[in-house]
């Protein structure tokens, strides 16, 4: 679909002899010195190839016009879903323009008031708000900004009433939850986790070693508690909770991304809280499992423990073990997500308000907390404003009759809507404070075969004046097909101004559900890890034959998008069936499936991947790693990697060693169908400022827009 482009190509990297003999097979490495970032051969390399992305970027069509419309779509700012602590009122919002959102504070019969605001801390727009979490009585709040794009959450807390800080900064706090204690007194004290000093750990095992430690603000964290990690796996994640009245304390620990925890509970009234005695919840099991003690004394167990697609139990937090589990809300036909309790001295009896995703579409049930039976008739259900998804159900934490939750779907940016447990009424609480016009699409959910004959389902979004009455493709038109299929992780229907933008401008966009994700519970999760991890390339595959032969777009229309783990997925379906695509953008990928645990954040991703240091699981990585696969003389499609300098998760060498690999065997003609690389500094993997994000989704959907013949107009 494409004509030749003006722009040339860079030079072919060189090639090195570099072979690895593993478990009796001999694995080529020849872009090994692509993986050293300081290597001044891949510094003159990576300016090469910025100088070929910025010439072919130039001449693209449309650019400057898609950008102002990805603006124009994300003004409409954004609202979070409120917090309250004591008599104020915590939550986030983004105005139209701002780059970043800010944490606002409301105090009793005053306006909202900024604590925390990225930008004034940082005019560049490159440090984020991380998390943040306000103590019992919401006086202080713990909140945690990353620079540059790192992640490396660096720990601070505030005074509410005076904005000052009061206490840090703590670094090694990465994705570290804060669970505070009651007040004390003048002393204020949380649990939180961090990793061990650098200096004492090999240079390779930085990233890894977390902890949980007992804080008390205004100390040194050089003198903090530790009250549990010693002994266990350098690459467990931890968890940590404190009920409100701060007597019970919950750990849970997962060895990297395993879909597997183990939880134990602590009675602080009856241990001191810098050292607690834990009891058991669970440990052992292959599940996942969340444990919380609830206002009426109950211990809570939310648990996929025989129950791929989820349940609810309860327990005496006295006797957690799993024998004394009783279920509250068994298993379903769909996935449970989430539950809330309502128990104000207004309601006749105290509510369970149950979030649900069936087909990665949300509902929403109430039952009577005490049994866990389903309220009968209209009393038992929710109506939801759409076909779309929810989060975050969240009440008031000293109880009552108010809900929020947050609710998005593929034209409607995210809105908190309140439920009034006592007459169940459903408003508005809180809008996106931009209005923004949205084109008139039309939303499908479509179901296919796999080429197993697994039924997966598409998330088809086009214009209605594209469609005919039937909801048909009225002719083949260009297309992107999105996928992430990995870590248990659902997309479900939400506001997303790249798909408008593309959509609007006369493209399909549709969305994959395919194994590896979570849309169907824990049982399609794993039907898409480890040894069963072609099961997601086949899905992907097959989306792509259904679009075609359903006749919403051809081969040479077709580009296919995926980043971090969906960038593996585009990956191996650009190396696995090239024929079936004329574009592919691949974002921050994972692509040397034979060393991704050696970099970044890749020793916690075993438990879904396998490791090449077991020969069967060496086995699945090689047969199926993008940089592996690659084959000389290949006409591969129009290939766009996508890397953030300081992505701390996956690192860029994967897109580079790639990129030069299929730079080297395409047969494509590079003026038609090249590999580009696009890099950009001081950014990360995950959160980034508006413009930046603006600037990505001009260039990808450009960039796509020219693979499959979408006409664009300045």
């Amino acid at each position: 679909m494409s004509t030749p482009h003006p722009a040339p190509g860079p030079e072919l990297a060189p090639r090195v002899d570099v072979v690895d003999e593993l478990h009796g097979t001999a694995v080529p490495d020849p872009y090994r010195w692509l993986e050293d970032a300081a290597d001044e051969r891949t510094v003159a390399w990576s300016r090469a190839q910025d100088e070929a992305w910025e010439a072919w970027a130039a001449a693209l069509p449309g650019r400057e016009r898609l950008e102002r419309r990805v603006r124009e779509l994300m003004a409409t700012g954004s609202v979070g879903t409120p917090v309250h602590r004591g008599e104020r009122v915590f939550r986030t919002r983004r105005e139209p323009t701002a780059e970043h959102a800010v944490l606002l504070v409301t105090d009793p019969g005053a306006a909202p008031r900024v604590l925390v605001d990225p930008v004034a801390l940082d005019p560049s727009g490159t440090t984020t708000l991380d998390a943040w979490r306000p103590d019992v009585e919401g006086d202080l709040l713990a909140y945690q900004l990353s620079e540059g794009g790192s992640e490396e959450s660096v720990l601070r807390v505030l005074d509410v009433a005076t904005g000052e800080v009061v206490d840090g900064p703590i670094d090694r706090a990465r994705y570290s939850p804060v669970a505070w204690l009651p007040a004390d007194g003048d002393r204020r004290a949380f649990y939180y986790v961090r990793r061990l000093p650098p200096e004492q750990l090999p240079a390779d095992e930085r990233q890894y070693h977390r902890r949980v430690y007992l804080h008390v603000v205004g100390t040194d964290p050089a003198t903090d508690v530790e009250v549990f990690g010693a002994g266990r796996s350098m690459t467990n994640y931890y968890g940590v909770w404190t009920s409100r009245d701060g007597r019970w304390l919950v750990v849970s620990a997962s060895d990297g991304t395993a879909p597997r925890n183990d939880v134990w509970i602590a009675d602080l009234a009856a241990s001191d809280p810098a050292r607690p005695e834990f009891g058991t919840v669970v440990e052992g099991e292959d599940a996942n499992t969340g444990a919380w003690v609830g206002r009426d004394g109950r211990l809570y167990v939310f648990t996929d423990l025989d129950a791929p697609r989820g349940r609810l139990a309860v327990a005496d937090p006295r006797e957690p073990g799993v024998e004394g589990w009783r279920d509250l809300v068994p298993q379903g036909p769909a996935l449970l997500d989430d539950v809330a309790v309502l128990d104000g001295p207004e309601l006749a009896e105290p509510l369970l308000v149950v979030g649900w995703t069936e087909h990665a579409v949300s509902s929403v049930t109430v039952h009577d907390l005490v049994t866990g039976a389903r309220l009968e008739g209209a009393a038992g259900r929710v109506e939801l404003p759409g076909t779309g998804s929810i989060g975050g159900l969240v009440g008031r934490p000293e109880g009552g009759h108010d809900l929020w939750f947050t609710y998005t779907d593929t034209t409607t940016p995210s809105h908190v809507w309140h439920l009034d447990g006592r007459t169940r009424e459903l408003t508005v609480e809180a809008a996106p404070p931009g209005a923004v016009e949205v084109p008139a699409v039309v939303s499908r959910l479509l179901e296919y075969p796999s080429a197993d004959g697994t039924v997966v389902r598409l998330q088809v979004t086009a214009r209605a004046d594209l469609l005919d009455a039937d909801g048909a493709p009225r002719g083949p038109v260009p297309a992107i097909l999105y996928g992430y299929g990995g870590f248990g992780i659902s997309l479900s229907p939400h506001y997303a101004p790249d798909a408008l933008a593309w959509v609007e401008a006369g493209g399909v966009y549709a969305v994959a559900n395919l194994r590896g994700g979570g849309e169907e519970g824990e049982d399609w999760h794993r039907a898409g890890m480890r040894g069963d991890k072609q099961n997601v390339f086949d899905d992907f595959h097959a989306a792509a034959r259904f679009l075609v032969a359903r006749g919403f777009t051809t081969h040479g229309q077709l580009c296919v998008h995926g980043g971090s783990n969906g960038g593996l997925l585009v990956g191996a379906a650009v190396t696995q069936e090239p024929s079936l695509f004329a574009g592919a953008v691949c974002s921050a990928p994972l692509l040397d499936m034979v060393r991704y645990e050696l970099h970044g954040l890749g020793a916690t991703w075993s438990e879904e991947y396998g490791s090449a240091a077991v020969a069967e699981e060496f086995g699945w990585l090689h047969a199926y790693s993008p940089y592996h696969r690659v084959v000389e003389g290949t006409a591969y499609p129009s290939v766009l990697f996508t890397v953030f300098d300081a992505d701390s998760r996956v690192d860029p060498l994967h897109a580079r060693k790639l990129c030069a690999a299929l730079q080297h065997a395409t047969s494509s003609d590079p003026a038609v169908r090249p590999v580009l690389l696009r890099r950009e500094k001081d950014v990360g993997h995950g959160a980034r400022s508006v413009s930046r994000s603006a600037g990505l989704v001009r260039d990808t959907l450009a960039f796509a827009a020219r693979a499959t013949g979408l006409t664009l107009r300045d």
